[in-house]
């Protein structure tokens, strides 16, 4: 009997394996979406930004999900379409939800972002792209959540760091491009909320070929009340490389050009990032930039999900990013999660030089009643955004 029985139970077995090697695999189907638009033209040589940026990370993450999806039966597969223009870019976006996309990772303006989202509200979107505030205080949308860095957390980052050294006079270089506005914006912010203060601010004007006439122009140009360092606020980097060692005062050059806050870079090599760094430059023959770990931490999240709840739903994966209880690796050396009432992904920022990490945001003392990486950026306190309380 008990020879029988065992017969009987290992038959059992081998019935339920057989069973399972033939599951159908869950396919989870990804669409990439990026704005390209023709740069304009700069009065530096400014190296430019990779086209593939972002595109890249997202690809090295879906290597990464099906490397362990496949013993999960799991299948992730990306579809990508860049567009230097929004209605093309929205056409096609289109075309992937009418082909059964829900997921989405994004590379565009708030403008854009907006658009596809009000286009598919039952679609989730990965903000990859924007660092508008707006989008995490007074502007969210409901079917977004963001791995790109907000402007506010990157100058905090940036302003907790001169606090801690005691550089608490600014003098504030603004481009006349609307980013540029809206980083200055956010500067003003981190300066009032860490007790430093701008002795003066300047407007960048000039249409003069900085090439040939920066070590003239640019020491007339910072000329002002004593101050500690220049904080420059040009993203595209039409003026703000010549201000290195071409200030009136020898002072050091913060903000988007000199020391830089960042979501990722290069010199960040701790916690197993140098093993990611080297597998991106071999996926993509360049360095790995802030929107390539953007892309990829956003699939990597969607994974990350998709393997907790069993299926993709993108409600149910939403839910679960703004409940706290999705943590995720970001070789930062913490847990990164999702604030609940933004969908902003809390994240240290590296302070960077072109070729070395100065230091890491949240400073030591920094400290937070609940997460010390939400001493970056807005605070629930300090927005009205409040995901968790609505639905997909």
């Amino acid at each position: 009997m008990r020879t029988l029985i065992f017969l009987i139970s290992l038959a059992c077995t081998s019935a339920s394996y057989a069973a399972t090697e033939t599951t159908t695999n869950l396919e989870i189907a990804i669409g990439y979406l990026a704005y390209q638009p023709a740069p304009r033209p700069l009065l530096s040589n400014v190296i430019p930004e990779p086209t593939d940026a972002g595109l890249r990370g997202a690809e090295l993450a879906l290597v990464d999900n099906n490397s362990t999806g496949r013993f999960l039966k799991q299948n992730y597969s990306l579809s990508s379409h860049s567009s230097a223009s929004a209605e093309q870019l929205l056409a096609a976006a289109i075309k992937q939800h009418d082909a059964g996309i829900r997921l989405f990772v994004v590379n565009a303006p708030q403008t854009i972002l907006r658009q596809l989202a009000t286009q598919l509200p039952d679609s989730l979107f990965f903000n990859a792209g924007s660092a508008d505030d707006e989008l995490r205080q007074s502007a969210c949308i409901s079917n977004v959540l963001h791995t790109l860095p907000s402007d506010a957390m990157l100058t905090d980052a940036l302003a907790q760091f001169m606090a801690l050294r005691q550089w608490q006079r600014w003098l504030l270089i603004v481009g006349q491009a609307p980013e540029d506005i809206a980083y200055a914006e956010a500067l003003r912010r981190s300066a009032k909320r860490f007790g430093l203060t701008i002795v003066a601010e300047k407007h960048w004007d000039f249409s003069s070929d900085q090439r040939r006439s920066a070590s003239a122009e640019m020491p007339l140009f910072t000329q002002s009340k004593d101050y500690d360092v220049v904080v420059v606020a040009d993203k595209a980097g039409d003026f703000g490389e010549y201000l290195p060692y071409n200030t009136w005062l020898p002072r050091p050059v913060i903000g988007t050009q000199g020391l830089t806050p960042v979501g990722w870079h290069k010199t960040i090599e701790t916690y197993g990032a140098a093993q990611l760094q080297k597998r991106f430059e071999k996926h993509a023959q360049r360095w790995m930039n802030s929107v390539d770990f953007a892309s990829w931490i956003a699939v990597r999240s969607i994974a990350t999900a998709v393997t907790k709840l069993k299926h993709a739903n993108p409600a149910q994966i939403r839910a679960l990013a703004l409940s706290g209880q999705l943590p995720i690796d970001g070789f930062k050396g913490r847990k990164l999660s999702f604030r609940p009432w933004s969908g902003q992904l809390r994240q240290p920022i590296a302070l960077v030089h072109p070729r070395s990490l100065v230091s890491t945001s949240p400073q030591e003392g920094y400290l937070h009643p609940h997460n010390e990486m939400d001493s970056l950026g807005f605070d629930q306190a300090e927005t009205t955004c409040h995901l968790s309380d609505k639905a997909l």
